[in-house]
């Protein structure tokens, strides 16, 4: 008997991009969480400052502790091991204020689209402020995981 990998699906994939919408489409301002501190609109705030790197027409400045360290996490961000939970954020990634949950999930919803009607090829131009370069399989790997992570902490 073996272990059977899981396979990280991609966002760029229509079948893995179908199912991020319809879970985000289960979601309510009375979802709760299942782990930290986020609430539910927060979370898709969240999950929105991600999708801006990837998606950015700027280049980012990288940062000096993701130069020295980020090799040692990189793969993490899109193999097929889960993401512990309540992981330290980067400081712009915190959401710490209240948000409309209608204003950040439509909001959301647009940026999940646009990278996945943006295609291979034409997001991640620039190398991410802490892990640095990505291919385009990865970023489809790790942004699809990102949101698998936290709509799974909250229960979709």
């Amino acid at each position: 008997m073996f272990n059977k990998k899981l396979i990280v699906k991609n966002l760029f994939d229509k079948g893995a991009y179908n199912e991020i919408v319809q879970r985000m489409n289960a979601l309510t301002t009375q979802t709760e969480r299942g782990w930290g501190k986020m609430e539910v609109a927060q979370m898709l705030a969240h999950c929105k400052e991600a999708f801006k790197v990837p998606l950015s027409d700027k280049k980012m400045p990288r940062m000096f502790i993701g130069m020295m360290l980020a090799w040692m996490m990189k793969s993490k961000m899109y193999d097929d091991s889960p993401w512990k939970r309540s992981l330290p954020t980067a400081p712009n990634f915190l959401i710490k204020d209240q948000r409309n949950f209608e204003t950040e999930k439509g909001e959301l919803s647009g940026l999940i689209t646009k990278f996945y009607t943006a295609g291979p090829g034409n997001v991640g131009k620039f190398p991410h402020p802490f892990f640095g370069t990505f291919t385009q399989d990865q970023w489809g790997k790790c942004m699809y995981k990102h949101l698998d992570h936290h709509l799974t902490q909250f229960g979709v």
